[in-house]
């Protein structure tokens, strides 16, 4: 019986690693993000979002808003090689994408986005669409 929970705990680890597999990892330097993590603030006049992309240069994020739904897309790009004298020992490069989308409980209003990128960190400030106003029941003469 006390093999039984090793065994489980095992077997899921394998899985796990398994399952992993949508990681990039490189033979040196840091894995590759395999997915944006992101806080969401939200306060009486838009939301607040911040995501986290280490390693992103601003030039390869893309963001996109469609209603209330939000999508950060990002070209995850690393180089890393090690020379001596003339001869090339070692030259790795590490290519993907990673995106993220979520919905916000309301339209977001898109002339006051703002979005900021500075050392990993992505900021956006998007601004709550003003209601629509709702049909009013008309009585009948």
């Amino acid at each position: 019986m006390s093999l039984l929970p090793a065994r489980a705990n095992l077997f899921d680890d394998l899985f796990r690693d398994l399952a992993s597999g949508f990681t990039i990892k490189p033979l040196h330097g840091e894995p590759l993000p395999s997915q944006i993590t992101l806080d969401v603030k939200e306060s009486e006049g838009g939301y607040t979002v911040l995501a986290e992309l280490p390693g992103v240069r601003k030039e390869d994020i893309h963001l996109d808003i469609h209603g209330r739904v939000v999508t950060i897309r990002a070209e995850v790009r690393q180089h890393d090689s090690q020379e001596q004298e003339e001869r090339m020992l070692r030259s790795e490069r590490y290519y993907g994408s990673v995106a993220r989308s979520f919905e916000l409980p309301m339209d977001v209003q898109l002339e006051g986005v703002t979005a900021k990128f500075d050392n990993g960190l992505l900021t956006l400030s998007l601004p709550k669409q003003a209601e629509a106003p709702r049909g009013q029941r008309i009585p009948i003469e």
